[in-house]
């Protein structure tokens, strides 16, 4: 049974909110407290099944309708987020452990991405080609590819869905998304607004439960036409090597570990406010959070002491309590994995500057960390700390610092500080990753492209690229008789 204020989640599948076959559950851990606070129905082959027909029939309605019709019912599930954005912030905070506030940054987000791709649902063109015959007319037009598969994480329980969702949506599409078994309830209310909102029943499918059974069938069955994931490097390439397989179309958002350059010109009180603002933000559970900050070496005493100043005023605690801003960690595992990344970098020669331990014994509370002196041989220099910990480095010319930047597989996003037009050039170029953000935090919108390079995965989750793998290109070419 749920706690005061919780819901248990139920799986969505042919327009019904249902428990598993099997009646099997799994529980959901409150990470502030520690405790169970509901539970969230797991899925097995009969609900996938069941899923995937139902989704086959709703494709079936949901493409025949025009671009319009869709974008119209898309806006009124925008509207119900809007006007439910507290309760399922409320819900989010509790599950995942991030701020009260941040929480309802991130579904108030989640309706501006919806309307926006609904409204670019109505600009998928095809076009007229001038004939080499003048009695044929050639045309190409766009399609929907049919049923997605999408597979999400639990550090952004919403917006990771809508994304992928309002792509498929706006395009024709019909959509079976595994959602996060630690983070269920924010992301059923997410499906909950579009069932509301008068989506046909099986065009959207929520189910939850072992993910390797789910991608594994997911995936191979034959009427699945396109598959989208965002996680780990490691599980990504496990999902599209098998997506391939089976001649699917993936889109692979996947991990990074984001380079802050801060060059000798920048203004370092800027540098500080926006990269720290947005390394401690969901406790650095952020797949583009910065994590390797290489600062020019004249600067590098005044950034590394605003930059602890910056840490030691975050307010570490319950996401629920007023004035938090450093909630806790998602899970026990994410505990652990700082305590070694710290005792990694210690035996490096690391600093630890300020941080670098747990916070109490109740709930998944890690101290806001800085490490200065980093050697490259360091973890937290090679690997995503996927937590609240800023790794500092210095650089002595610029060149040094974008090879550094460079050096590993990822290449998701970047930040860079500088007043120099010149220097914007030179990152602009230099700079392997799929976003770079200069002199500001990241701006994620959706009008823009989202997506890696290398081993940060392939396509876009934001722009008019987002919606392109969701489509067929077909040519059709006819002669007058």
């Amino acid at each position: 049974m749920a706690t005061a204020g919780y819901t248990d989640t139920r799986l969505y599948i042919d327009g019904e909110w249902c428990d598993a076959k099997s009646r099997e559950t799994i529980n959901v851990v409150n990470p502030a407290t520690g405790e169970t606070i509901g539970t969230v129905a797991r899925a097995g082959v009969a609900d996938l099944e069941r899923a995937v027909a139902a989704s086959r029939h709703g494709f079936a309605t949901w493409r025949r309708l025009t671009a319009l019709e869709r974008a119209q019912t898309m806006r009124k599930a925008a509207g119900l987020i809007r006007e439910r954005a507290d309760a399922i912030a409320r819900l989010m905070t509790q599950e995942q452990g991030k701020p009260l506030a941040e929480a309802r940054i991130e579904v108030n987000s989640a309706a501006d991405i919806i309307e926006w791709f609904a409204d670019e649902g109505r600009r998928v063109y095809g076009r007229i080609v001038p004939p080499r015959n003048i009695n044929a007319q050639q045309t190409v037009v766009k399609e929907p590819v049919g049923l997605v598969a999408a597979f999400t994480p639990w550090n952004f329980p919403v917006n990771q869905v809508v994304r992928k969702l309002c792509a498929a949506l706006s395009t024709g599409c019909s959509f079976i998304v595994k959602a996060p078994e630690e983070t269920p309830a924010s992301p059923a209310e997410l499906v909950r607004a579009f069932a509301d909102a008068g989506v046909p029943k099986g065009v959207v499918q929520l189910v939850y439960g072992d993910p390797p059974q789910i991608s594994q069938f997911l995936i191979a069955h034959p009427d699945i036409r396109k598959v989208t994931f965002t996680g780990s490097t490691a599980v990504g390439k496990q999902l599209a090597a098998m997506a391939g397989q089976h001649m699917k179309r993936a889109t692979m958002e996947l991990g990074g570990h984001a380079p802050v350059i801060v060059a000798e010109d920048a203004d370092v009180e800027l540098a500080v406010k926006a990269s720290g603002a947005a390394k401690f933000r969901n406790a650095g559970q952020v797949c583009i959070s910065p994590t390797r900050f290489l600062v020019h070496n004249s600067i590098k005493q005044d950034f590394v002491a605003a930059l602890i100043k910056h840490a030691e005023s975050l307010k570490v605690g319950d996401g629920l309590t007023d004035g938090t801003t450093l909630g806790p960690l998602a899970n026990a595992r994410r505990l652990t994995a700082m305590s070694s990344v710290i005792d990694n970098a210690r035996q490096s020669g690391a600093t630890i500057a300020t941080g670098g331990e747990r916070i109490g014994t109740a709930g998944n509370f890690f101290a806001p960390t800085v490490i200065t002196d980093v050697s490259l041989e360091a973890d937290v220099f090679n690997n995503e700390p996927f937590g609240p910990i800023a790794a500092v480095r210095g650089f002595d010319s610029l060149e040094d610092a974008i090879a550094e930047a460079n050096r590993l597989p990822y290449g998701l996003a970047g930040y860079a500080f500088t007043r120099s037009f010149k220097n914007v050039h030179l990152l602009t170029q230099g700079v392997e990753v799929g976003m770079l953000w200069i002199n500001q935090p990241a701006t994620p919108w959706p009008e823009m492209p989202f997506g890696g390079v290398k081993d940060s995965g392939y396509g876009s989750e934001g722009g008019p690229e987002a919606l392109e793998p969701y489509l067929v290109t077909k040519s059709v070419t006819v002669m007058a008789v």
